[in-house]
């Protein structure tokens, strides 16, 4: 039994190989599925069992710096994977229909098949996001959409480069993405940042519906194959994918924003809250309001109101 399981791993692995593309092959984790399968699962026990139960008696780290530096180098790095989409085709020569996957080595070519995996790369940075909460003793924050959004997005792309990596109009969701997080790490950098800046951040909620607008705007998009009269596009089981990861989101984030916003089962909450000058909030109650008191005076805060029981240098 054992031997036929491996019999038919090692059969589906040199399929693999033979329908992977060649102009993809060299760049680093697109060898192998097994590679980015081992690193995803590791995230996945990393996020959920081994790093609570290592801090479980730490304090939280205060990351301010790192993560300021980390969110603002994101918002850098997808704006140039946008623009790097935009040049390589998305406003240059693609449609915006039916825009098949280009199997030419031109320069333009190539230079989409470079930004897609330079996008595909960019995930596996962005499961530092979870790290800091673990490190940060944020678990309320690792959700299970948070962790299946993070663990599948790169699980799936390797897919979609190794087989459509000049993808056509199936890369047009990768741009949409890249857009939607140079507003979101905008917003984590300035919210690291500290307290003073948390009158800036009144639009939280609408990152949300940000995040809703993208998956309206992929589906409505990679739909268009399933009108057209002809669009011979190569791989049509990665416009299913898309089709069905853009529903199945929106789903979850319409989920999340109805919890949040419109049933506020998420408020109130008590968490540790890094504030400037190396203070240390250590009882912060937030509740649904729109303020929060400061050293005695009011401000703006989003999601609530914040009521400082006590203070402590660190």
């Amino acid at each position: 039994m054992l031997q036929e399981v491996v019999s038919e791993v090692l059969r589906f692995h040199n399929y693999l190989q033979q329908r992977a593309d060649a102009r993809v092959r060299d760049y680093p984790l697109m060898q192998s599925p097994v590679q980015m399968t081992t690193i995803l699962v590791a995230y996945v026990v990393f996020a959920m069992y081994i790093g609570p139960r290592l801090m479980v008696n730490r304090k939280p780290y205060n990351l301010k710096t790192p993560m300021i530096i980390y969110n603002l180098s994101m918002v850098l790095l997808n704006a140039f994977i946008v623009y790097e989409f935009m040049m390589s085709g998305w406003v240059t020569t693609f449609t915006w229909r039916c825009d098949l996957i280009d199997l030419s080595t031109s320069p333009q070519t190539l230079r989409m098949i470079r930004v897609s995996w330079m996008f595909y790369f960019s995930k596996y940075i962005e499961l530092l996001d979870t790290i800091f909460f673990v490190l940060r003793k944020k678990q309320s924050q690792i959700t299970f959409l948070h962790v299946f959004h993070h663990s599948f997005m790169p699980w799936t792309w390797w897919w979609g480069i190794t087989l459509t990596p000049a993808g056509g109009m199936g890369s047009f969701h990768a741009m949409v993405n890249a857009a939607v997080h140079v507003i979101m790490y905008f917003y984590y950098g300035v919210s690291a940042a500290g307290p003073r800046f948390q009158k800036y951040l009144w639009w939280k909620k609408y990152m949300t519906a940000i995040q809703l607008i993208q998956f309206i705007l992929v589906s409505i998009h990679i739909s268009q194959y399933y009108f057209m009269e002809k669009c011979d596009y190569q791989v049509p089981l990665w416009i299913h994918l898309i089709w069905m990861y853009g529903v199945f989101f929106f789903l979850l984030f319409s989920n999340f924003w109805i919890q949040a916003y419109v049933k506020g089962k998420r408020l109130p909450v008590t968490e540790h809250m890094p504030t400037q000058n190396g203070l240390d909030s250590e009882s912060i109650t937030v509740v649904a309001n729109g303020k929060h008191l400061h050293n005695g005076v009011a401000h703006h805060f989003t999601n609530g109101k914040a009521l400082l029981s006590k203070v402590k240098e660190v």
